[in-house]
């Protein structure tokens, strides 16, 4: 926040803080919901390193996945399904390295990577990842979109936030999803967390480790079986 020079705050202290040039460093005025929310997504993309812990909870069961990414095509990621397994991942560029847990491999067993012996990393092309198949992209999508209003007053961790409440039409029926963005108010305007509720599914999303740089190294070649080699 601007410092307002002391002969200026004793000026407005002697004659009224309803003059004119009395206010503080905005001049008085407030942000509006949409622009901390555009703030904070601004603030996001500019960040070079971020970890991104995320968890869904449907009546399937429970998801959570563990993000992190230089934002770009560096980033190591871990999705556990409940009780059926877990698939970690590291992204390097165009390759990616997976690896399952037994419980997955019993629980989804059926495509290549199945077929790789717990322990071992299975090397395959990226641009192979479909949606759905628990691989996460590098990047993040730092936008927002439907109507937007300001909540009250929040802490996440150990900073001071807003929420910020946003509705949104499902693609699929005709009823409304609520997103809650909780933006950080002291420091720069981070993206703290995110809360989705609807059709179901509660997904909650935080973000951390703010421009920590993610030192993404490929497994030793030893744990390593290509995907040719796997395929036969």
């Amino acid at each position: 926040m601007r410092m307002i020079p002391m002969t200026a705050a004793l000026a407005c202290l002697f004659t009224g803080a309803a003059l004119t040039g009395c206010g503080t460093g905005d001049g008085g005025t407030e942000k509006s919901a949409a622009e901390l929310l555009d703030e904070a997504n601004d603030t996001m993309r500019d960040l070079r390193y971020v970890t991104v812990e995320m968890t869904n909870t449907a009546a399937g069961g429970k998801v959570t996945m563990r993000l992190r990414t230089d934002l770009k095509d560096r980033c190591t990621a871990k999705t556990t399904w409940g009780g059926k397994g877990s698939l970690e991942q590291i992204r390097i560029g165009e390759t990616d390295y997976v690896r399952p847990d037994e419980t997955y491999l019993e629980n989804w067993g059926g495509g290549p990577v199945a077929d790789v012996r717990p322990k071992q990393w299975a090397k395959v092309p990226a641009d192979e990842a479909q949606p759905g198949d628990g691989l996460a992209a590098c990047t993040w999508p730092f936008e927002s979109f439907g109507k937007v209003k300001k909540g009250g007053a929040a802490r996440v961790g150990d900073r001071e936030a807003i929420a910020l409440h946003v509705t949104d039409k499902t693609d699929k029926a005709d009823t409304e999803g609520m997103y809650t963005f909780y933006v950080a108010t002291e420091g720069k305007p981070h993206l703290l967390k995110t809360v989705y509720k609807g059709g179901g599914n509660v997904t909650t999303t935080s973000f951390s480790a703010f421009d920590e740089p993610v030192d993404v190294r490929p497994p030793a070649s030893a744990q390593v079986l290509d995907k040719e080699d796997v395929a036969g």
